[in-house]
């Protein structure tokens, strides 16, 4: 998309919220896209969700402004935003059958009844529950019951969809289908979709671009390759994914330079280094190159992860490091060899990211 023909579906400025004497969020600014699915990613407590709530006009802010598509929304009620909120626990009417469920919020907007039954039919279709209508909630697995919360959100196609958690109450194989079929979705539909977690790998794995929160604040917004590979702090860089943080004299020797660094594991290739020789792993392809830098030391602990393997080296320079390394043809008895045992880790130049302090 051209500069000129991106527009903004929400705009925050200087938004703050203060519980008592508790700052929750500290003057946070923020713009969101048209059509875009956009995760706001932090721990616990990091304001996120205050934010969510705010946008949905559930929480009224103590200071600042909430736009959505260009109109000023901060002192709006809830059903005077052109938005809808799914919850964790789906909040669906047990009594009532999917059909009726879906086509609730159209029955409060006195939608005549022959239209909102086609549009919640047409609505259960796009989560791919046609032909469930008739059926109950209790009746339903975890997965289908968040697909019918879905439904009932998309059905009057509301110009923000706001989703705090969403993923939360379902196990770890059903949530990565969802997470795929929600970015599916999503697209399909072409609304904007704001999404609250603390998992990073969802957030990566949806997004068109994160935010990460962090006490109140907003450490960095990007694109998933740009909060993962350039990571803006030193929060962001050990919050999003695993990443080891060279500082001070350890990264002075083994960098070349002051300052905070971040290397990604996976970016780390471990090699074995016999005794007395400079180490030349088979799995390597031989000596470090000058585009690559090289550090030396000891494993100190081997975690087998099945498609890979995570190595804690405890370094000569001082600091340790984590590299991981896919299991192509290794097992868990050939890994677990390596505890103990001397290596050389290895790197290019440019994967060793400069982390503003």
């Amino acid at each position: 998309m051209g500069g000129n023909s991106v527009r903004t579906a929400i705009r925050l400025q200087d938004v703050r919220k203060s519980f008592g004497r508790t700052e929750a969020v500290s003057g946070v600014d923020l713009e969101i896209r048209d059509g875009e699915f956009f995760s706001m990613l932090g721990p616990s407590g990091s304001g996120k969700t205050t934010v969510l709530r705010m946008i949905a006009g559930f929480e009224a802010p103590t200071g600042g402004a909430i736009e959505l598509a260009g109109q000023d929304v901060t002192r709006l009620a809830p059903f005077e935003r052109d938005v809808h909120t799914v919850f964790q626990d789906y909040a669906l009417f047990p009594h009532m059958t999917l059909e009726q469920n879906v086509a609730y919020p159209l029955k409060i907007r006195k939608v005549p009844k022959a239209e909102r039954l086609a549009r919640a039919h047409k609505a259960l279709a796009e989560v791919r529950l046609e032909g469930y209508g008739d059926r109950r909630p209790a009746q339903l697995s975890g997965g289908q019951r968040q697909r019918v919360a879905l439904a009932r959100a998309l059905v009057g196609r509301p110009r923000v969809l706001l989703l705090d958690e969403p993923l939360g109450a379902l196990d770890l194989k059903l949530r990565e289908q969802m997470q795929v079929e929600l970015k599916a979705l999503q697209r399909e539909v072409g609304i904007t979709f704001v999404f609250v977690t603390h998992d990073q790998e969802e957030a990566l794995t949806m997004s068109d671009r994160i935010a990460v929160f962090n006490q109140g604040r907003i450490e960095q917004v990007g694109t998933p390759a740009e909060i993962y590979e350039r990571p803006a702090t030193p929060f962001v860089a050990s919050f999003v994914g695993t990443s080891n943080l060279l500082t001070g004299e350890s990264a002075q020797r083994i960098v070349g330079a002051a300052g905070t660094y971040s290397i990604r594991p996976e970016k780390i290739r471990v090699l074995k280094e016999p005794a007395g020789e400079e180490g030349t792993a088979a799995d390597a392809g031989g000596d470090a190159q000058p585009e690559h830098a090289t550090a030396t030391g000891t494993v100190t602990e081997v975690i087998y992860l099945g498609d890979a393997t995570r190595f804690l080296v405890d370094l000569d320079d001082g600091g340790r490091l984590t590299a991981l390394q896919q299991n192509l043809e290794t097992t868990s008895e050939d890994v677990a060899a390596y505890r103990g045992t001397r290596v050389r880790l290895r790197w290019h130049h440019r994967h060793a990211v400069q982390v503003p302090d």
